[in-house]
């Protein structure tokens, strides 16, 4: 069954990020609005920019560290080369150390390419929230279902309600009597946004008594949710198959050009990246990197053939936004050689350590005297071990009460007085 949460995310973290979004969806809304423009899709796409516009200093420094990335892997591998097959505790630490080492000389850390990744992952999530329940988050949709809703949640209603989503496998969360109006009305809202154009007219049969409320809500949201002809609330599958049963080839076409579209601009992305890992062959992450470039385009496309029509334009405008900005940001830092991005790092590395007082020099030395530490302690180790089996072979080769054990005690006992 379909299942359908409950209005607004109040999950931890991407609930909060959900509502931020939310408002900025709603804020776009108004704003077409103010000049007669009422398109849910329209709203997409311009939240989409406006996010990814917001998101651009993380996207512009995570492709620095990729083009750095290009300049110190080499260096990186020589040190894993030189280190490879020593587990011991000494080797372990001094591979640390000339990998940090080498991290300092280019003003980088390693987590440089996965926190701007960390921090986005929770956005897109939020994104996908805020995209898969307009009515959640832009109030003026909202109220345009809120007269059927708080009809069909009316003591007569509620239950043929309950029944016609069950027939149509929709579940809904707290829709069932034990909940309060308000929460019932939201669950209905949330319900109503996600029926097909074929549920809604099955709906008006099912209640003919709302047949005219039906219709004036399914035609202002079928007007706000039509975008180039196709109604987003649709997915491309229902509007595939609906379009080949009516003989419509034209929406056949407009159905397999959504995760058609979103599987080229997927590779656009991919094309248009700096890749900070070489392409070899005996590199198995690399190796990976290849397949998930191949794949991911094709997950992309079965997920906008499935998911409602809305979720394939954001994911389309969003890969198209991300194509202009690294178009842009390739321009930039084709421009800005390497060595300067270094240096611009070193200086930041430096300020940071200097704040915190712990300068490169300081940490490097500490990491020195460490490793001298570890390799004293293991030559003292191996002498004292050396020396108690030497005296424990001395005496095991004497028999007790023997000459050679007498001598043996003479010889010590000279040895200590001598000392």
């Amino acid at each position: 069954m379909t299942s359908i949460l409950l209005t607004q995310s109040n999950t931890f973290i991407l609930g909060p990020i959900a509502k931020l979004l939310g408002w900025l969806m709603n804020a776009i809304y108004m704003f077409l609005n103010n000049f007669g423009i009422q398109n849910i899709g329209l709203c997409i796409i311009l939240f989409t920019v406006v996010v990814y516009l917001c998101m651009l200093p993380l996207t512009i420094k995570q492709q620095k560290f990729a083009k750095m990335s290009a300049k110190m892997n080499p260096e990186l591998q020589e040190i894993r080369k030189k280190y490879k097959g020593k587990n011991d505790q000494a080797s372990m630490q001094k591979l640390n150390e000339e990998t940090k080492l080498v991290y300092e000389k280019y003003g980088s850390s390693p987590s440089g390419q996965c926190l701007p990744l960390l921090v986005q992952m929770p956005i897109f999530f939020s994104l996908y929230r805020v995209i898969n329940n307009i009515p959640a988050y832009v109030g003026s949709v909202k109220g345009i279902f809120m007269p059927l809703a708080e009809s069909l949640s009316s003591s007569d209603n509620i239950n043929n309600f309950i029944k016609f989503l069950s027939d149509k496998n929709i579940k809904v969360v707290n829709i069932d009597k034990a909940a309060s109006l308000a929460i019932q009305k939201n669950s209905i809202i949330d319900a109503l946004y996600k029926l097909s154009t074929d549920q809604w007219d099955a709906l008006k049969d099912s209640f003919n008594g709302l047949g005219s409320m039906i219709s004036n809500t399914q035609s202002s949201i079928d007007h706000m949710n039509n975008f180039l002809g196709i109604n987003i609330a649709n997915s491309p599958s229902s509007i595939f198959m609906s379009a080949i049963s009516n003989k419509n080839y034209i929406m056949v076409i407009a159905a397999l050009l959504i995760p058609v579209l979103s599987a080229i601009t997927q590779i656009m992305n991919y094309k248009l990246m700096p890749q900070s890992i070489p392409d070899d062959d005996s590199n198995p992450m690399a190796s990976s990197m290849k397949s998930l470039n191949f794949t991911m385009p094709i997950i992309s496309a079965v997920f906008c053939f499935t998911l409602p029509a809305g979720m394939g334009i954001y994911w389309i405008s969003g890969a198209v936004v991300r194509s202009i900005q690294q178009v842009a940001i390739n321009k930039y830092l084709n421009r800005v050689s390497t060595d300067e991005l270094v240096r611009i790092n070193q200086e930041k590395v430096k300020k940071k350590n200097e704040k915190s007082g712990n300068p490169a020099q300081k940490i490097s030395t500490n990491a020195k005297i460490n490793t001298k530490k570890i390799d004293e302690t293991k030559k003292t180790t191996s002498y004292s071990e050396k020396d108690t089996v030497s005296k424990s072979t001395e005496n095991s080769t004497s028999k007790p009460g023997s000459l050679a054990s007498k001598a043996n005690l003479v010889k010590q006992y000279n040895e200590k007085n001598l000392k």
